[in-house]
């Protein structure tokens, strides 16, 4: 190092020392409160934090926690349900999954998990039954680009619990890790699902929302998805 390079150099004054003694490696300076990334990419506004979102029976909420005396076998119930639901996804049995749903069904994977509503927000997935029925049959169709050569899942479902039982409906929050495999690619896909369950005049449950949160659903795709996760 040239005596110009000491020379440019400030001395570690008063006020350093100072700052050192307390540790501070950097100090802010007024006028410019900004950080990181909002330095690389000062138009980029930082995500919010849930507790600042209006919180609704769709959107995650901090503090979960299951409903408390749940029977064991509605536990149990529930659990072979999503895992049922799995199995239909990875066997591509896609009529016999859409019957998961009711009626009234909608399949919602939103941008953000702060995403509160589909109808005015764009989403990765929003798709009511009649819209499932066309995917159907644009990914079953032999000519499916997108489909050849065959693909394959496989879906791990854990961490079932039911947050509340009102009368025939149930508010159900899960975890689940996908594996997809395409030509000699694999991608990996995670995060949770949180379904509003209805109970049939059959006694049967089905699906009346699913929601689906990626937690790495604004990472970088070769492909986009084709099919639900």
């Amino acid at each position: 190092m040239s005596k110009s390079d000491k020379a440019a150099i400030p001395s570690a004054g008063p006020d350093f020392e100072h700052l050192l003694a307390q540790q501070v490696v950097i100090e802010a300076t007024e006028g410019d409160d900004r950080t990181g990334a909002q330095v690389i990419a000062p138009d980029h506004s930082p995500r919010a934090t849930l507790s600042n979102t209006a919180p609704t029976a769709a959107a995650p909420r901090a503090g979960l926690r299951a409903a408390g005396g749940v029977d064991a076998e509605l536990q149990r119930e529930v659990e072979q349900f999503l895992y049922l639901q799995a199995e239909l996804l990875d066997a591509k049995q896609w009529q016999a999954w859409i019957d998961l749903f009711d009626e009234q069904g909608v399949y919602w994977m939103p941008v953000t998990p702060e995403q509160t509503e589909w109808e005015g927000s764009p989403s990765i997935f929003a798709e009511d039954r009649l819209m499932m029925e066309i995917r159907k049959g644009r990914v079953s169709h032999p000519n499916a680009w997108s489909q050849a050569p065959m693909w394959e899942t496989n879906h791990l479902v854990s961490h079932v619990a039911i947050e509340s039982v009102d009368g025939k409906q149930l508010q159900v929050r899960s975890r689940f890790h996908m594996m997809e495999l395409r030509r000699d690619n694999v991608r990996h896909f995670g995060g949770s699902y949180r379904h509003t369950l209805v109970r049939g005049d059959d006694g049967a449950l089905r699906i009346r929302l699913q929601r689906v949160d990626l937690f790495n659903g604004q990472a970088p795709f070769d492909y986009v998805l084709q099919i639900w996760v």
